[in-house]
């Protein structure tokens, strides 16, 4: 399972979609969510479907690995799906003392399905083809203004950044942990949920020892380079929207647009 976790990995690429601006693509993924949690309706959802699965086959990156990202949350999904099934009100189709299935259930669970799934993808593919640089960059510089108010703009971009980028790291490290403490005849798999619970004792606390060791190991490596925070910085790459940000913003408004508009239509 922890393998199926691809969040915060990064697939290097030369695709229009690695090349454009990440200030472009973090505010095209919040709009995202913003359009996905309006929509309502067959059209609605196919019509996000379509213009993340045309991303997807832009950018390059393999639809398997796109997949594999969605089994972690298959149980989230599962129980979001039954409990919308047995908890909505609407006209009765199965009912076995207080379980009863309405149609307006099948129908709100098949949408949040739907939604979860076009969420996840779409948030994943902006770790998949932004590199971590990019990103901080990206947040600061939208961040910016609060500057203005004396909020730590950089360090909250960065902070952002590598808690996204060590996501990996600490998912490779659990799983080196796993196949040690089995090596030496450790058992997480049977016995009670409170017995599990225990064993997973011997795997947290060499992981928390290991992520300070990792944290310490980083703020030694940055004060070496006498990394001083926003003070004095200057940037190798300057970030700067082309032509091609602008028709990729076009296209996605239009998408959005189209997907609200069916949404609040119900189509």
């Amino acid at each position: 399972m922890l393998k199926d976790i691809t969040l915060g990995q990064f697939f290097p690429g030369n695709s229009i979609v690695h090349r454009t601006d990440p200030r472009v693509k973090i505010v095209l993924v919040i709009a995202m969510i913003v359009s996905l949690l309006l929509a309502s309706g067959v059209f609605s959802y196919a019509l996000m479907a379509i213009y993340l699965f045309v991303i997807i086959a832009v950018s390059k990156v393999h639809l398997k690995m796109v997949v594999r990202g969605l089994k972690p949350i298959v149980m989230i999904v599962v129980i979001t799906a039954i409990l919308n099934i047995f908890y909505t009100a609407g006209d009765v189709i199965w009912q076995w003392g207080f379980l009863h299935i309405t149609k307006q259930g099948i129908y709100a669970a098949i949408e949040m399905v739907v939604r979860i799934m076009l969420l996840i993808i779409g948030t994943s593919m902006l770790t998949y083809t932004t590199s971590p640089i990019d990103l901080t960059e990206g947040l600061e510089r939208l961040m910016s203004p609060l500057k203005k108010i004396h909020v730590p703009v950089h360090e909250l971009a960065m902070v952002m950044s590598i808690a996204l980028r060590f996501i990996p790291t600490l998912i490779e490290e659990t799983e080196k942990i796993i196949s040690a403490q089995k090596a030496r005849g450790a058992d997480f798999e049977t016995g009670s949920i409170l017995r599990r619970a225990k064993a997973m004792v011997p795997i947290l606390v060499p992981l928390f020892i290991s992520s300070i060791r990792r944290a310490e190991e980083l703020a030694t490596a940055m004060e070496c380079r006498l990394y001083r925070g926003d003070v004095g910085r200057t940037r190798m790459k300057q970030l700067k929207i082309c032509s091609a940000d602008y028709i990729s913003m076009t296209v996605s408004v239009i998408v959005f647009a189209g997907t609200i508009i069916l949404g609040s239509f119900g189509l």
